[in-house]
């Protein structure tokens, strides 16, 4: 048991959250008590105090968001750190991150949740509500919302408001209604929705099934890479980009490359996959197979020239076709950026003379992670995985290492 001593008014802010930290851990252990009466008490005030600590919490992403501190820890953006780093769920990192961001035009919200006289259920529907409103508007549709909170709505129904506050602004300034939620689809058929958004764009929403994903993914993937060390755009914004160069004309012939058998081609059952892993029935598979060009993978020195030495800086066609069988996201550990938006990596560098280009010296990484690898080699630690890929682990700047760990990581160190 750990003895916690901790003056509120003298302690740092880091005293604090060491406090909170050591106390949770303590608490976490504890049995609950015999009385359910008393377990309902203790409930409902560990969830107004952590709801306290959300805006705290809230605090601090906004301060990492605005300076862009992740980035030096390897991270393209605040929401990558939030998912990656400390392993929130897609929606709870949604919330977080629209609190964070819209907290300073919440004066009312922040200020209420901070105290604990708002949950941060309701703190998050608000800041959902506004966060694609003027701040001259924010600001009565706060107090407003803040009124329907008081009045005792639930906040599925204060939800419900904000879109209507939306609608009206909307009908006001002579827009198109915001997209109401579409009803729940089945999965037999591919289908995809389009709708007008409250300042002319649009929102599109569906589902392909393998054999129409593995076409988009062919189709949009080779037109949706970083254009070069100062693309700044995250995958979503280059998918939309490549999406309107595909609507234009501006595309060139799709290539979508599916895995299997040669059994699988002659009739056997054995189901082909993507390069993410993806399984292709076999029947799709053959179908996919009659209008394509069909061409062996061979994973080592045969008739496909896998092996460059020197000579090439550049992976061949081939190679990197290979790889993105190997590699169905970035290399980097938890980076979800798909192997077939990467580029290809010299593991250890090939403008060093380390590291020839041949194919089990290559590896594939998102554009963010390979110019980061460029620009902080001591930050990764590289290993590999029992079937041979490359594994890179992010590190902490050198300046929040322990005392005397001054040096560059020491290569295949953190392997799983």
């Amino acid at each position: 048991m750990q003895s916690v001593t901790v003056d509120l008014e003298a302690a740092s802010t880091t005293q604090l959250v060491d406090a909170v930290s050591a106390i949770a851990v303590e608490l976490a252990q504890r049995e609950a008590p015999e009385s359910a009466a008393a377990c309902l008490e203790l409930a409902e005030t560990l969830a107004a105090a952590c709801d306290i600590q959300e805006s705290a919490l809230a605090g601090f992403i906004r301060r990492v968001d605005t300076t862009g501190e992740q980035k030096r820890w390897g991270y393209p953006s605040t929401r990558a750190w939030l998912r990656s780093r400390l392993g929130m769920r897609e929606n709870r990192t949604t919330e977080r991150l629209i609190l964070a961001r819209q907290r300073h035009r919440l004066p009312q919200v922040a200020e209420r949740l901070a105290t604990g006289e708002l949950s941060y259920g309701y703190a998050t529907t608000v800041a959902s509500s506004v966060a694609r409103l003027e701040d001259a508007d924010c600001a009565g549709a706060e107090m407003t919302l803040l009124g329907f909170v008081e009045q005792g709505f639930s906040a599925a129904k204060v939800a419900v408001f904000g879109r209507r506050i939306r609608d009206v602004i909307a009908e006001r300034d002579g827009k198109e209604a915001a997209p109401r939620e579409d009803v729940k689809r089945g999965y037999a058929k591919s289908w995809i929705t389009s709708t007008g958004s409250l300042d002319g764009g649009r929102y599109i929403k569906g589902w392909l099934n393998a054999e129409d994903a593995a076409i988009w993914d062919g189709t949009l993937a080779p037109l949706a890479k970083p254009a070069g060390p100062d693309d700044h755009r995250d995958v979503a914004e280059r998918t939309a980009a490549a999406l309107s160069s595909v609507l234009s004309g501006g595309h060139k012939a799709t290539k979508v490359t599916v895995i299997c058998d040669l059994e699988t081609l002659t009739g056997g059952n054995a189901p082909a996959r993507l390069t993410d892993g993806t399984p292709i029935p076999a029947a799709q598979a053959r179908r996919l197979a009659l209008t394509a060009g069909v061409s062996p993978l061979i994973l080592g020195r045969g008739h496909t020239p896998l092996y460059l030495g020197y000579r090439e800086r550049f992976a061949s066609a081939a190679q990197r076709q290979v790889l993105e069988t190997q590699y169905p996201t970035c290399a980097v550990r938890e980076c979800e950026i798909p192997g077939t938006l990467c580029e290809v990596d010299h593991v250890n560098g090939w403008a060093l003379g380390h590291s020839p280009t041949d194919i089990d010296q290559l590896a594939l990484t998102c554009g963010w992670h390979n110019r980061f690898k460029h620009t902080s080699p001591d930050q990764i630690g590289i290993s590999k995985d029992p079937d041979g890929r490359y594994v890179y682990r992010l590190l902490p700047p050198s300046d929040r290492r322990p005392p005397g760990d001054t040096g560059p990581p020491t290569r295949l160190a953190w392997a799983a």
